[in-house]
């Protein structure tokens, strides 16, 4: 998995090969220059013999050679810092770009199956955690590579004898660093997954202060949040542990390794009469040699991290997306609003049928009402007619087409709803009402508030139509949230309606002046409505009663009550209760 996930991201590092070829010249001018240098200190201290024998116009073109050598290395140093930013953050920026493309056309069953909070973790926090990864990666990689081989070879033109005493050692501080990396690698995974799950319970906390407090939650609440904050201090504590031993004991090999040099320096200064300046270029040698490995062995916290996070984030770029239409699929046009379902079967779950041989026709323009208890099936209809949700097996059709056979978004754009629960983005009045129709007018924004009875209110904001709506329309009522929900379906002028609970939040004197706008507005239209109370669906052409997953019963409100079955018990239960 690890592997697989470095070769993902190496190819989105490919698509920038020019970059990467000027950070590959940009490294090895850099360190190359920076590893004549120690050479060139060798020579001027061999030329140092003792007093009164130094060659002071050789040391000082020699000093003039190495500031000239270590003033270039810093520009190409800075030239490539700025190219390996620039390569990590668009790297970044098209994972990020491609996640949250692949996040709109996933389909609705994967939001309704994960965590909100840690599908935002996951294009925030891991994808940050990338961007550092990506950064340390490039910056140590290549002036690692550069500097580990032309040290190298420079070791071993000035003497074979003690490189090999480096080489010896080499793949012990390799072996140190893959032992500890491969277990801490798990350690890592752990922490950014619990990250996302904690990020998830946060994001499900704030967003339900109300209930939490009308309940007495905030002690529960927090003991949950202590428990998955321990979970994360845990492995985030092992993780650091692992990851930071791997430094210290590279640099301990290190460490040892110089001293080997010294003495063998010093044996073959005896011996063969190696000068004080090449040893002391070889010791020199010897720690930028090591010094790529240290470095690479420092950020390694940070690399696991990355590689954690790529894991989480590309595992979205994995999933199955909602069936893309073909270029040749037709549009849904000039709807009339004839549906018809035949023989529908449905399940959320394969072993639990919900929808079972659903049987329908609806004639255009005709005001359907679903009603029945929690459960029964009222909104996976609407699901299934929009197409969040594909049929196992059936077929429903509009104006005799299948829904299959049409592009989602004619499909779509053809339906208005207004659900129970509302949305609303941090913007202005207009721009909310807006949303399905971005290029409407002020006089046709405000003819669909007019018509939603939200007009009034309105005009009284602070700044009308160009007040600022917070997130969520924290700063409105639920009731002034759903009266605007209402205009916006009213905007877009749709051929068919679906209207889920849609003046559950609204007072029942509101609810009077709301049901002649929809009257107004359904006139000629297929429509849908989902209501618990049945007082207001009294007027539908036709009514469907619902239970586990299949109609017991339909016709209008006087042929049901007449029938006095399964409506009959639920239209005078409503009137029990309120009595």
């Amino acid at each position: 998995m690890r592997n697989k996930t470095l070769l993902r991201l190496f190819k989105y590092l490919g698509k920038y090969k020019m970059q990467m070829f000027a950070v590959i010249i940009c490294a090895f001018v850099s360190n190359v220059l920076m590893v004549i240098g120690p050479l060139l200190v060798g020579r001027g201290i061999d030329y140092i013999i003792g007093y009164g024998k130094v060659d002071f116009n050789y040391l000082a073109k020699l000093i003039c050679t190495l500031a000239l050598l270590y003033v270039i290395s810093a520009v190409f140093l800075w030239i490539f810092s700025m190219i390996a930013n620039v390569i990590a953050f668009n790297t970044v920026q098209d994972i990020r770009k491609e996640a949250f493309d692949k996040i709109s056309i996933l389909p609705l069953k994967y939001f309704d199956t994960n965590p909100h909070g840690d599908i935002m973790s996951r294009l925030t926090n891991d994808i940050d955690a990338i961007s550092d990864g990506v950064f340390q990666g490039i910056s140590q990689f290549y002036p690692g590579i550069v500097t580990i081989v032309s040290s190298l070879i420079l070791m071993v033109i000035l003497s074979p004898k003690i490189t090999l005493v480096i080489l010896l050692m080499t793949p012990l501080c390799f072996l140190i660093a893959s032992f500890i990396t491969t277990r801490s690698n798990k350690m890592f995974r752990e922490q950014q997954k619990t990250v996302g799950e904690l990020n998830g319970y946060i994001e499900e906390i704030i967003g339900s202060q109300k209930v939490v407090k009308a309940f007495g939650y905030e002690k529960r609440s927090q003991e949950v949040f202590k428990e998955i904050n321990e979970r994360l201090y845990k492995c985030g504590r092992f993780a650091q542990l692992y990851s930071s031993l791997t430094n210290p004991s590279t640099r301990f090999v290190n460490n040892i390794t110089y001293i080997l040099v010294g003495v063998v320096g010093g044996i073959c200064s005896v011996v063969s009469g190696l000068s004080i300046g090449k040893i002391s270029s070889f010791l020199t040698y010897s720690t930028q040699f090591s010094q790529p490995i240290n470095n690479i062995t420092s950020v390694a916290t940070q690399l696991q991290a990355a590689i954690a996070a790529a894991e989480r984030v590309f595992s979205i770029l994995d999933e199955i997306p909602e069936t893309l239409d073909a270029e040749t699929t037709p549009m849904l046009k000039d709807c009339k609003g004839e549906i018809s379902f035949k023989n529908v079967y449905f399940s959320y779950k394969k072993d639990e049928p919900l929808i079972k041989n659903f049987n329908i026709n609806v004639k255009p323009g005709s005001t359907i009402a679903i009603v029945g208890p929690t459960g029964a099936g009222k909104t996976t209809m609407v699901n299934l007619l929009m197409r969040f949700y594909d049929i196992d097996s059936g077929g429903i059709f509009v104006d005799k087409m299948n829904i299959k056979e049409v592009t989602r978004d004619s499909l779509r754009r053809s339906f208005g709803m207004v659900l129970q629960d509302t949305w609303f983005f941090t913007g202005t009045v207009k721009e909310n009402i807006a949303y399905g129709k971005i290029e409407a007018t002020i006089s046709e924004i405000e003819e669909a508030a007019k018509a939603a009875h939200i007009h009034n209110f309105i005009k009284k904001l602070p700044k009308g139509y160009d007040t600022i709506i917070t997130e969520g329309g924290g700063n409105l009522s639920q009731g002034q949230r759903q009266l605007l929900t209402i205009a916006r379906v009213m905007l877009i002028d749709p051929p068919m309606l679906i209207l889920d609970e849609a003046t559950s939040n609204i007072d029942t004197r509101t609810e009077l002046s709301i049901q002649k706008a929809f009257l107004s507005m359904m006139k000629g239209r297929t429509s849908f409505i989902i209501a618990h109370r049945l007082s207001t669906i009294r007027d539908a052409d036709l009514i469907l009663v619902m239970n586990n997953g299949e109609v017991i019963e339909s016709g209008n409100h006087e042929e049901l009550i007449s029938k006095e079955g399964f409506y009959t018990k639920l239209y005078n239960s409503q009137f029990e209760l309120s009595n």
